[in-house]
């Protein structure tokens, strides 16, 4: 008896030691200018984003600063004005200035703040030797080599965008149009909804170096995963990898920026730490600004996946539940009323018809298989028209 009391006793000491932990949410008023991108010496634009850090608490998830002037200085006095293209970006065209150059950022806010980076030097990267992926049973990997022959860059930034084509659940050959009466015609060739393109950006961090290395050689440096549910990789894809030369202060941030963002999870995780950039606020030195602007001609490299090259695998898409319907000119319901069902649902809107529904004979045309616009229209999630680059194979 004494035994299940002592039992009994810790469990109840346990339990009673458990108490909810509501840690009170950050609440402080500092709204800190976050500075990010890369200055392009090269052909390319320049885009610089500005934004505004918000409370944990806040529901505004992005805060771009808007209506700011944004200059690019070099040390030998030139300056190339950027100009607003809306959501706090900020873009200017390919600078094509020298190389062995120092530049910095300087920003002037609409409330009259200064803002400007170090100078910093500009580093061209060497060329990518090869973009490449390999077929995992989970998915796609990709990589990408490069090498400096001269040993002088060794230090590297990675990131890419991604586009890739896809299809919506059904192909529509009709189309609705109320003029100059409600009808149904058959759909143009060039307003096709089937077939379209979405892109992304990279999230994360790619940072490498060779610093440790006799060679100035970076091979298998990992750039992105896709799973092999993916809806990128259901029909054709492509990524397009930009590579940076950075300097040892530039590296390390980025390091540790990465650590800080990507890396912790647990006690055993690098903890975050103090990440000191190189921009400052001129009216204001002790306020803090975050962001690190690097400068220089980065390297390109593009490469497709096609879907016929990897194994059969089924793609995860927002079509998967989609259903198509059948709407009549005439359909009899109970007790012998009529509906028109393409009015109903075709006229108003609610669906858009995909082929006609006919007789053996072909005509007359009693109606249309139709479904929602969200299983027909890939435009309301992409656009119908091929990127200046892509290439079908």
């Amino acid at each position: 008896m004494r035994g299940r009391i002592y039992i009994l006793t810790i469990v109840i000491a346990v339990i009673g030691c458990r108490q909810a932990y509501n840690p009170k949410p950050v609440t402080a008023a500092g709204s800190y200018l976050v500075v990010e991108g890369a200055i392009n010496t090269g052909t390319d634009s320049t885009v610089i984003g500005l934004s505004r850090t918000v409370p944990l608490s806040s529901s505004t998830a992005l805060k771009p600063e808007l209506n700011a002037i944004v200059t690019i200085m070099s040390d030998a006095g030139n300056g190339y004005t950027m100009v607003e293209t809306g959501q706090g970006y900020y873009r200017a065209p390919g600078l094509n200035a020298p190389a062995a150059t120092n530049y910095k950022l300087k920003i002037t806010t609409a409330e009259g703040e200064a803002y400007q980076s170090d100078f910093i030097p500009a580093k061209v990267s060497p060329p990518i030797d090869s973009v490449y992926y390999r077929i995992k049973s989970d998915g796609v990997q990709i990589y990408a080599d490069t090498h400096d022959p001269t040993n002088n860059t060794r230090y590297y930034r990675w990131d890419y965008v991604e586009t890739y084509q896809f299809r919506s659940a059904f192909e529509s050959y009709d189309y609705f149009s109320n003029f100059p009466v409600d009808t149904v015609l058959l759909r143009p060739q060039a307003d096709h909804i089937f077939v379209c393109y979405r892109g992304d950006v990279s999230a994360n961090i790619i940072v490498n170096t060779s610093a440790k290395l006799a060679k100035d050689l970076i091979a298998q440096n990992e750039i992105t995963f896709i799973s092999s549910a993916s809806e990128k990789l259901e029909s054709r894809y492509s990524i397009l990898v930009k590579q940076y030369a950075l300097t040892p202060d530039a590296f390390n941030y980025f390091q540790q920026l990465k650590k800080n963002t990507e890396q912790l999870g647990s006690i055993f995780d690098p903890q975050p730490s103090e990440l000191p950039g190189n921009v400052h606020c001129i009216t204001n030195p002790s306020e803090t600004v975050l962001g690190y602007i690097t400068a220089g001609a980065p390297a390109e490299a593009r490469i497709f996946i096609d879907n016929r090259d990897l194994p059969a695998w089924h793609a995860n898409t927002p079509y998967d539940g989609c259903k198509m319907d059948t709407d009549l000119y005439a359909k009899v319901l109970r007790g012998g009323v009529i509906e028109n069902d393409v009015a109903i649902n075709i006229y108003s809107g609610a669906e858009i018809p995909i082929y006609p529904v006919t007789p053996p004979a072909g005509v007359p045309i009693l109606g249309f298989s139709a479904s929602n616009p969200a299983c027909v229209d890939c435009t309301l999630r992409g656009t119908n028209v091929p990127p200046v680059f892509w290439v079908n194979e």
